[in-house]
């Protein structure tokens, strides 16, 4: 298999691969023109992020700043808006509903790395490029959900459709759909009524 395919089928792979490297290259360059671009240039702004994400919802709306790793294994539904600060590492697919709140500094996160020091750290390769080894998990956000600020989601999440994910959480599990969730970690404080 290649690093790519490893890559997103939740395998251990190599991030310094030139095929990943290029694809992060390229997501890092749009992200860094975004956020270049003044909020009044819709147009430009749309484009890029149109070129940036694989998969960009009608009326989707990231306020940057931005950062994102790869842009083209991430899918934004419509109407979904993301405040200051979201950073997005897509080495999985991520995929966020439509109609979702983002708040300010949120962090989608599908990276992991081995607990053993001894399958985590750097190493070279017989070429060597001095690299590492890691795996992912997806995400996914469902819709009409409301992640307020400083909120960290980590890999292998799903949370359920009406969901509210509280300020400064960290998510390392399922929420169900129509709950109130908070805490680090993350857990259920209440059903949302409906």
């Amino acid at each position: 298999m290649k690093q790519k395919e490893l890559m997103l089928s939740g395998e251990l792979y190599d991030p310094n691969d030139p095929e990943l490297l290029k694809l992060r290259v390229k997501a890092h360059r749009l992200s860094a023109e975004y956020n270049a671009v003044p909020e009044t240039d819709e147009k430009k702004r749309h484009e890029i992020l149109k070129e940036l994400i694989g998969d960009l919802g009608k009326g989707a709306y990231l306020q940057g700043p931005i950062q994102i790793d790869y842009g083209c294994f991430t899918s934004i539904g419509e109407r979904t808006y993301a405040n200051f600060n979201l950073t997005i590492l897509d080495t999985c697919p991520v995929k966020i509903g439509n109609d979702v709140f983002i708040g300010p500094n949120v962090s989608i996160l599908t990276p992991m790395h081995p607990l053993r020091w001894q399958e985590r750290n750097t190493y070279y390769r017989e070429d060597g490029v001095l690299t590492d080894r890691e795996y992912g998990k997806p995400i996914t956000i469902g819709n009409n959900i409301w992640i307020a600020g400083n909120v960290t989601i980590c890999g292998g999440v799903t949370i359920g459709d009406g969901s509210v994910i509280g300020a400064g959480s960290v998510v390392t599990r399922d929420i169900p759909p129509d709950s109130f969730a908070a805490g680090n970690p993350c857990r259920v404080i209440k059903k949302i009524a409906q």
